[in-house]
């Protein structure tokens, strides 16, 4: 007996040194080394494979931008290359207009991302799904070449048998139609009939990764764009579910943000759906007829497309919400539905409110996939409150979009959260408008939001000793969530 003790404590001897060298040679940040050996060690065998399935680091496989630029560019004599050829030019010009701060954003993101910039466009703003889906199914019904749908989440439910019917009738009268979706994101509201019908009807819908590929299964496709044509393009916070109509279980409603555009823009969320389809399907779209001519008649309206996700040499959406954040004057106003802070956001965020600008940051108190993200979220706005961050939840409907505005000069939609999550392992996709109107339509709408919100109070929390022991029990698996 006395002998197999000895084994067994040689065994978790060399698991424990094993997990040790195992992790920290990663060179993880400090939390999340330390948040995955503490998983390893009180749940040993369970903590490996969630790690296999969820924590890997993922090294470029899919080389994304280099594939983006390829795709949107292709032969150097056709128009879109030509485009992207002017991608410095463009650049140098908009910096002369800009504030000194952007001008140094122009130019990171165009590093970090091959984030392109482009200048004639069209853009509406979208606040719900009672503003977004009707438009949406209008643009679908006038499709005549093709239809691109690439979402975190699909249901299968009313409105989207709507939409299953409306796109096969599309399909069959000849035009391209694609649906991509994320196996996980759409696991509980997505059925395998539903997928079936769609592609008996001539619609190719697919999973970005097929569940049984259990090595990518925790990198989730968390974009949602639409493009019609290559001429009208959607992108924002909103899936493809009734909930964003009627508000899941709990809630009044869903309060979201979405933007419409045409132009420039377009073709650059067109090339990110490409992608995608490319790293997921492996069929190579890149063809001339996907990447129609820009009409002229568009505004100037400078629209900067950025993504990011697990194999980017470059966390962009998390170095474009640092720079934006410390980038402000006057204000920063902020939304999200979740709030898992690395400490360069955090500190960025504490600095930003120690020097005098008003911070306002509106998040969801819940959330119907489950509470933990959202207890977690607790601590770290407890923290920013210390600083001088204004912190407030939104209260009745579910509180999904993800902006960021500054100082009514330059803004941020898209689909990323402020979390561990979104900024360093999902598949994210963000757009930057350089334009004092259009920031201040979101700044108003972000105002008026606050008018269904209650700030957070840091008095009346520290008061639940129980709760924030929860919440910071929570908090030390943060950068698993």
């Amino acid at each position: 007996m006395t002998t197999i003790y000895t084994i067994l404590g040689g065994l978790l001897a060399l698991y424990a040194i094993g997990a040790y060298v195992f992790l920290v040679i990663d060179n993880r940040s400090p939390q999340s080394t330390f948040a995955w050996l503490f998983l390893f060690y009180i749940f040993p065998l369970g903590g490996v494979l969630i790690y296999v399935l969820f924590g890997r680091g993922r090294h470029a496989f899919s080389d994304e931008n280099k594939l983006l630029k390829q795709i949107i560019g292709g032969d150097l004599s056709k128009p879109p290359a030509f485009w992207l050829s002017k991608q410095d030019e463009t650049i140098e010009k908009l910096k002369k207009e800009s504030r000194p701060a952007f001008r140094k954003l122009l130019e990171l993101l165009h590093q970090n991302s091959c984030a392109c910039l482009t200048t004639h466009n069209d853009l509406e703003i979208l606040q719900n799904g009672h503003e977004k889906y009707p438009r949406l199914i209008e643009d679908i019904k006038m499709a005549q070449h093709s239809i691109h749908l690439e979402y975190f989440e699909w249901g299968a439910d009313t409105l989207t048998e709507e939409l299953k019917e409306l796109l096969i009738d599309k399909a069959r009268a000849g035009v391209e139609v694609r649906v991509l979706f994320d196996p996980v994101g759409s696991f509980n509201a997505l059925r395998k009939r539903y997928v079936r019908e769609m592609n008996a009807g001539g619609v190719k819908m697919y999973p970005f990764f097929p569940l049984y590929k259990l090595h990518t299964i925790g990198y989730r496709n968390h974009r949602k764009i639409a493009v019609i044509d290559g001429k009208i393009g959607y992108t924002g916070g909103m899936n493809m579910t009734e909930a964003y109509l009627k508000g899941p279980k709990g809630f009044t409603g869903w309060r979201d943000t979405h933007v419409r555009l045409t132009g420039e823009a377009v073709r650059v969320l067109q090339a990110t759906f490409l992608t995608s389809w490319y790293n997921g399907i492996g069929e190579n779209l890149s063809r001339e007829s996907y990447m129609p001519p820009v009409a002229e008649t568009h505004s100037y309206l400078p629209v900067q497309v950025v993504n990011s996700g697990p194999d980017s040499e470059w966390q962009a959406i998390r170095q474009l919400y640092f720079f934006l954040i410390l980038a402000a004057e006057r204000h920063v106003y902020i939304q999200s539905p979740f709030f898992i802070l690395d400490e360069s956001i955090a500190e960025a965020l504490k600095a930003a409110a120690l020097s005098g600008v008003e911070v306002k940051v509106m998040l969801a108190p819940k959330g119907a996939e489950g509470g933990l993200p959202y207890r977690a979220g607790r601590t770290y706005a407890a923290a920013m409150v210390k600083a001088g961050v204004q912190v407030y939840y939104y209260q009745g409907a579910y509180f999904h979009p993800k902006t960021i505005m500054v100082d009514s000069t330059a803004c941020s939609i898209g689909s990323a959260n402020m979390d561990i999550r979104s900024f360093s392992i999902n598949y994210e996709t963000n757009i930057v408008i350089y334009d004092e109107s259009t920031t201040r339509k979101l700044e108003h709408d972000f105002l008026n939001d606050l008018h269904q919100c209650r700030q957070f109070s840091l008095a009346e929390y520290q008061k639940n000793f129980f709760g924030r022991l929860v919440d910071s029990t929570t908090r030390l698996f943060s950068p698993l969530l």
